[in-house]
């Protein structure tokens, strides 16, 4: 189904683990140029000797790494923003420092990586497609997550205007919003079964999502196949956002 991305250029973004790694993984393997960019240049170096992708180690969250990027890329054709943090604490105790955390990584790096890859996009001059990796906390409620909520929600908000502005370029935008994704991190962070258990019971489908779950989605919209698709939230999240 992906044989249109082969020697396609996309950069994937926080891909030195979870989402970003097994997106990085399945791009190559369908014949993707896949420039991989995170903070871990040790674990970028192994997901490259594994696929053949290129790298970029950097931090994101700075105007600095924004601007390592922007010397180093070339064409880009497809864009996944998989650059992310959590630290969940209860509203009552939020402090300054996690929830400006949260916004320059979450969401600001979001919009100048954006930016970047679509003035390249703009001046290829055969559009392309950004795929904004978000949450289901952005579209229902979570404790103990109001600034990363506050940080996709503005990820969400971005992608709604992003493909207003972007559209009569040919360039869509979209963003996927999965629920608990069973990463290795992610299952550590989610082995207390009662922990588990408050989660799975909101959850029609009664479990979590497996990488390759979320991964494909994204690559079907960084595709021809969804060429009418744009400024969309999709869950992928066994129907937690439907109740």
């Amino acid at each position: 189904m992906f044989e249109d991305l082969k020697g396609k250029f996309i950069v994937v973004t926080g891909a030195s683990s979870g989402i970003g790694w097994y997106s990085v993984e399945e791009l190559c393997a369908v014949g993707a140029q896949v420039t991989a960019i995170g903070r871990n240049e040790e674990k970028l170096v192994e997901l490259s000797t594994k696929t053949g992708c290129d790298i970029i180690s950097t931090d994101l969250s700075t105007e600095s790494g924004i601007d390592v990027v922007n010397n180093k890329l070339g064409q880009v054709d497809g864009l996944v923003n998989c650059a992310g943090l959590a630290l969940l604490e209860p509203c009552i105790n939020v402090t300054g420092e996690s929830f400006d955390q949260h916004l320059a990584i979450n969401a600001r790096a979001t919009a100048l990586m954006s930016k970047i890859v679509a003035q390249r996009m703009i001046k290829q001059g055969r559009g392309g497609s950004i795929v904004n990796v978000s949450s289901q906390a952005s579209l229902a409620s979570l404790v103990d997550h109001l600034s990363y909520s506050a940080s996709k929600g503005a990820m969400d908000a971005m992608t709604r205007v992003m493909c207003a502005e972007l559209g009569p370029h040919n360039i869509r935008v979209n963003s996927v919003n999965p629920t608990v994704t069973m990463t290795p991190m992610a299952k550590v962070g989610w082995s207390d079964p009662v922990k588990a258990n408050s989660m799975l019971n909101r959850i029609p489908l009664n479990r979590f999502a497996e990488p390759l779950e979320v991964v494909h989605p994204i690559m079907f919209l960084l595709g021809r196949y969804s060429s009418m698709i744009s400024g969309i939230a999709l869950p992928i999240d066994g129907g937690f956002t439907a109740g």
